[in-house]
């Protein structure tokens, strides 16, 4: 038996790692903090409330396969933070199927999305291990709400939003504006269509009387877990920040991206956008506050005769992605997966479940469900 702890976390120097790192010290799980830098990464630990209650190391590591594959060997579980993932995962993923570790990341890129289920999704499950990207709040949590409309037989589309409170952290920002030069798609009748880069909405937000502005946000995860899912046809998904401000500024650097950035060769384009990603948010947001920063995930699901609306009102959605990613590990540090390869959280786990680990921590609300069944 192998005397490494069983999780790692990569990435840890942002945001979203420290939270993990803080939802592993409540579940009381081992983990190895690994990144370039073991200084940093020492460093921002340190910071981390109550880390001196856990049991961690940390590890430097370079960012090759051969590397990766040897820090993973004897690990049981990776959570990945470092993005963009098209541009940073393919390693990380290839490392974890040679060493025979389930993964999951925080990922928002749908390409990222598809690519690991074309690419990887039947190795890893050849081989009985989970491969669950995409495991965040402003996707598992709107998931969550999805299924709990499905549990009423008949209904086959879903139309999905999800809002925050608040600013998007300096990786998040990167990977917003990765996704501006790719395409993405909703799904409608089962076969994905391609988003205008210029679709925007005003919506009506649950719970207030004003609207808000939302995005396709890269197409979001939504579309590719519910594809193979024998009950939805139809599934659109939007959403964004309630900040309008955030949201015009996304709306005009679309524009530059669509006239400038995408005639530009692929080396400066990334550079490009890097920029202008840093010029928006360049440092580190402040630590949440549970009674500003709230969510809502909100979701329509229709049939041919009969309709379900579930409402999920949350707080500290970047504390909801730290929790998620850490019960992953958790729980697969005991148990297996209800499914292998390929799979979102509540295929893995069951959306039940997930919203009752979401509720312990007093992160979500009890779901608003409204059913008029045929």
């Amino acid at each position: 038996m192998s005397s490494k702890k069983p999780v790692v976390i990569y990435g840890i120097t942002g945001y979203t790692g420290r939270l993990v790192a803080e939802y592993l010290r409540e579940y009381r799980m081992p983990f190895i903090a690994a990144g370039r830098d073991a200084k940093r990464i020492q460093e921002v630990l340190d910071k981390v409330p109550g880390i001196e209650n856990a049991e961690y190391e940390v590890a430097q590591v370079e960012h090759t396969v051969e590397a990766l594959t040897e820090l993973l060997k004897g690990t049981k579980v990776m959570c990945n933070m470092v993005g963009p993932f098209m541009n940073y995962g393919s390693e990380v993923v290839e490392a974890c199927l040679a060493a025979g570790v389930h993964y999951t990341d925080t990922n928002g890129e749908q390409n990222w999305m598809m690519a690991c289920e074309e690419k990887w999704g039947a190795k890893f499950e050849k081989k009985s291990l989970l491969l669950s990207p995409g495991m965040a709040q402003m996707y598992t949590t709107g998931e969550i709400a999805a299924n709990i409309c499905l549990e009423t037989p008949g209904l086959d589309s879903l139309d999905i939003l999800v809002l925050w409170k608040g600013f998007p952290t300096y990786a998040s920002t990167q990977t917003i504006f990765s996704i501006l030069t790719a395409d993405f798609f909703y799904l409608e009748q089962k076969q994905y269509v391609q988003w205008s880069p210029f679709a925007k909405a005003e919506v009506m937000v649950p719970g207030q009387h004003e609207v808000a502005m939302a995005l396709p946000w890269g197409g979001t995860a939504h579309p590719v877990w519910f594809k193979n899912d024998p009950r939805v046809a139809n599934c659109k998904a939007m959403g964004g920040v309630f900040e309008r401000s955030v949201m015009e500024g996304v709306v005009q650097i679309t524009s530059v991206v669509e006239e400038k950035i995408k005639k530009m060769p692929k080396a400066e384009q990334a550079a490009a956008l890097s920029e202008m990603a840093a010029s928006l948010q360049a440092g580190m947001p402040p630590r949440e506050n549970h009674r500003i920063n709230t969510s809502v995930d909100s979701v329509h699901a229709s049939g041919p005769a009969g309709r379900a609306h579930c409402v999920i009102h949350g707080t500290c959605n970047y504390k909801q992605t730290g929790l998620l990613q850490a019960y992953t590990a958790y729980h697969l540090c005991q148990a297996p997966p209800k499914r292998y390869g390929f799979a979102s959280g509540c295929q893995a786990f069951g959306h039940r479940e997930l919203l009752g680990v979401l509720q312990s921590f007093g992160l979500v609300k009890k779901p608003e469900l409204t059913v008029n069944a045929p």
